[in-house]
């Protein structure tokens, strides 16, 4: 299996945002995740990748807390995933768009800023953040899906979480609105925030620090993606990550 190491992809990096040990996870008699062991560094935007089905939305549930696992452990800024000291400090936003559609963009957004104790200067620092304070009047029911992804993204940020958790954000999103949405989560590392990003597609990865690279429920490479292109040889990380099945998934000769 062709991981990194972590000392390698961490350095002196201080203690990892993330840490994942031995983790298994079954659901519906079938093993979802397949004891995956991975750690995170603070501020940086780590890709999840693999097909569908791999396991990716699972390992995401595991480090927000709302996944049961059958063996293995995940922490989260030094505390078990799910603890209620994470509600402020961990930002989630799933694949279909967490929103109330009959209200406003804004009602949305202070409403979870409501929840976190937080004003309603943080919910319209949200909005601008994600491009929307044209829209901040506009009812989430009349925008079109890329906005209202914004929107669930604005109600994750406005309590300036620590980590920030995405299942396949860019999903069926316009090209522009693609490279602004990564552009967002560059500056949000650069602030700090650790970001975890899922997707399918693989030119996604080159907006990443480190990835993941799943299949099957397993971890098959941890990895950055020049290192992916000098392991494999390939330029295409399309390519890349074939050329790492083929290996992890090859029989070993009798």
């Amino acid at each position: 299996m062709m991981i990194s190491s972590h000392d390698e992809l961490t350095g002196d990096r201080p203690e990892p945002a993330v840490s994942v040990e031995h983790l298994t996870v079954v659901r519906n008699a079938r093993t979802a995740l397949d004891d995956v062991a991975v750690q995170i560094a603070p501020g940086t935007i780590t890709g999840i990748l693999g097909p569908s089905g791999c396991g990716k939305t699972t390992l995401i549930r595991s480090i927000v807390g709302t996944q049961v696992i059958a063996k293995g452990s995940v922490t989260v800024l030094g505390r078990p995933a799910g603890s209620a000291e994470l509600r402020h400090r961990v930002g989630y936003v799933t694949q279909d768009a967490t929103v109330y559609r009959d209200l406003r963009v804004v009602d949305n957004v202070r409403y979870f800023a409501s929840l976190y104790g937080a004003g309603a200067g943080a919910a319209d620092e949200a909005i601008a953040n994600v491009g929307l304070t044209d829209h901040r009047t506009a009812l989430c029911d009349k925008l079109s899906g890329g906005q209202r992804t914004r929107v669930s993204l604005a109600c994750a940020l406005v309590a300036h979480p620590e980590v920030l958790v995405l299942d396949e954000p860019t999903v069926g999103l316009d090209p522009v609105l693609r490279v602004d949405l990564w552009d967002r989560f560059r500056q949000l590392a650069r602030r700090g925030t650790t970001l975890l990003v899922s997707s399918h597609v693989m030119d996604e990865a080159d907006h990443c620090g480190d990835l993941l690279l799943m299949r099957e429920g397993r971890l098959i490479a941890h990895t950055t993606p020049a290192r992916l292109r000098e392991d494999t040889a390939c330029q295409s990380l399309e390519d890349a990550f074939l050329s790492v099945i083929r290996h992890t998934t090859a029989p070993v000769p009798g």
